[in-house]
């Protein structure tokens, strides 16, 4: 048996996921991704099991992939860049790894915000300068903290601003009247009305063809004035040269990303050049804590599939597992 295995965090961040992976005898591919079409092509067509990250796995690689690929298993939950359609058609399970990172992430989005509003960057690059130049920020207490997807990390993230003393408002489509009650959550009435009242936009939605570019010129111009938004989803839920002119206008006082619509991004992305925004490269999940317990789902996910067995969580559930070891 051969596994391609290119996601990084799992291959650099020691933990028992190594020893479970190894102790199954097979034979390991490594790569360093994200991967490319291009760079996914050339390695599969013989291999059995892929566990992946952010790859671009696309139909021709599927084609090329079949029928000696069995089982796909996603470091993660998010599957924007896998093409579940051709998965599905080709009978290829297609395996995630929910309820392993929400905390983490959410954490995350606390320190980005925290960051943007108490001028971190600027402090810590002033004293090691030797300086001691200072700019007055913004405390949370008391302001409005809108989500837009109120899945496991957004309530993760609910939870936190509660406790920071912030108004907290949501909308889901499955809106939880028991969360929302404990929490003291405020149901939205539509997207509007978050984008109205929000001192604060922290997106935690999936992609899909309705939330790409959700956050455009039309969306802003509905914000207040001096807006901060954080964005712990994907990069393509934002118009990237919408927000840059809302942001070099000061109708967006602050931008806090942990994804960009290009990974990585160019050498002169404009995004990055703007004093006002602070991205991270995608480790809003890399935590020690988080990629041990990712990376043991997706092994067990792999493990169980292949030997015949029902999955911990399968994104195609009617494509039946089949044994192959």
């Amino acid at each position: 048996m051969k596994i391609l295995l290119t996601t990084t965090s799992f291959q650099d961040t020691p933990g028992a996921h190594h020893d479970l992976l190894s102790a199954t005898g097979w034979e390991i591919i490594r790569a360093r991704g994200p991967l490319s079409e291009a760079d996914t092509l050339a390695l599969v067509g013989d291999i059995d099991g892929y566990i992946c990250g952010d790859d671009a796995i696309t139909r021709k690689v599927l084609e090329k992939a079949r029928p000696k690929l069995k089982v796909l298993s996603k470091y993660g939950i998010g599957v924007d860049k896998i093409d579940v359609k051709s998965c599905t058609e080709f009978g290829i399970p297609l395996l995630f790894t929910p309820g392993v990172n929400h905390t983490t992430v959410a954490e995350h989005a606390f320190l980005l915000l925290l960051a943007l509003e108490k001028n971190l960057l600027f402090h810590t690059d002033s004293t090691r300068a030797n300086g001691w130049k200072r700019k007055t920020g913004h405390e949370l207490f008391e302001k409005t903290l809108g989500i837009i997807g109120l899945g496991r990390v957004g309530r993760e993230v609910a939870i936190r601003a509660r406790a920071f003393g912030m108004n907290v408002i949501s909308m889901s489509r499955h809106w939880d009247k028991d969360f929302a009650q404990q929490y003291g959550l405020k149901e939205a009435t539509s997207l509007d009305e978050i984008y109205a009242k929000c001192d604060y936009i922290s997106l935690h939605t999936n992609l899909t063809p309705d939330t790409r570019e959700m956050i455009d010129a039309r969306s802003i111009s509905k914000m207040k004035q001096g807006v901060v938004i954080v964005n712990c989803a994907r990069g393509e839920v934002v118009c990237t040269d919408d927000l840059i002119v809302a942001l070099k206008s000061g109708h967006v006082a602050g931008y806090g990303a942990d994804v960009l619509d290009q990974e990585p991004p160019p050498a002169d992305y404009p995004l990055l050049q703007l004093p006002n925004v602070i991205v991270t490269p995608h480790i809003g999940s890399r935590t020690y804590e988080s990629v041990v317990r990712q990376a043991t789902c997706c092994v067990k996910n792999l493990i169980l599939a292949l030997n015949g067995e029902k999955p911990i969580a399968q994104v195609n559930p009617e494509v039946p597992v089949k044994k192959a070891v």
